[in-house]
């Protein structure tokens, strides 16, 4: 089992930035990936950040490109997502999802992850 928690959230600013960690605990050894996924209330879980561990490569959603940073600190298990020059409309809930065995054809689909976090709120003010 892992267990995955998100914090960083809050409140800020219109152009602000935050940065978001998940921390992962349990049997982590066999992590693939890790994806940073957000909810609007009412809409779709959309993606946002995918990290893989094997090499650090990183995938962004093309709303994000440019603005979002993905990383990880291997030492202290945790995933990271930088976000910058945040948006009104990025006011949702933030989660990581843990992805066991890879690779994948598509890290949008969030049916391929085997474990959830909570969330982290984010309520970027205008």
């Amino acid at each position: 089992q892992v267990q995955l928690v998100e914090s960083g959230g809050g409140l800020v600013q219109a152009g602000s930035s935050l940065r978001l960690s998940c921390v992962a605990s349990g049997r982590t050894s066999r992590t693939y990936a890790v994806t940073w996924f957000r909810q609007a209330p009412g809409k779709e879980r959309e993606f946002v950040a995918t990290i893989r561990f094997s090499n650090d490569q990183t995938y962004y959603d093309d709303s994000v490109k440019g603005r979002f940073t993905a990383s990880r600190d291997s030492a202290k298990n945790t995933v990271y997502l930088q976000m910058d020059n945040l948006r009104p409309e990025e006011t949702v809930v933030y989660d990581c999802a843990a992805l066991m065995d890879g690779p994948v054809p598509d890290y949008r689909q969030l049916s391929v992850y085997d474990y959830w976090g909570r969330g982290t709120q984010v309520t970027v003010a205008t």
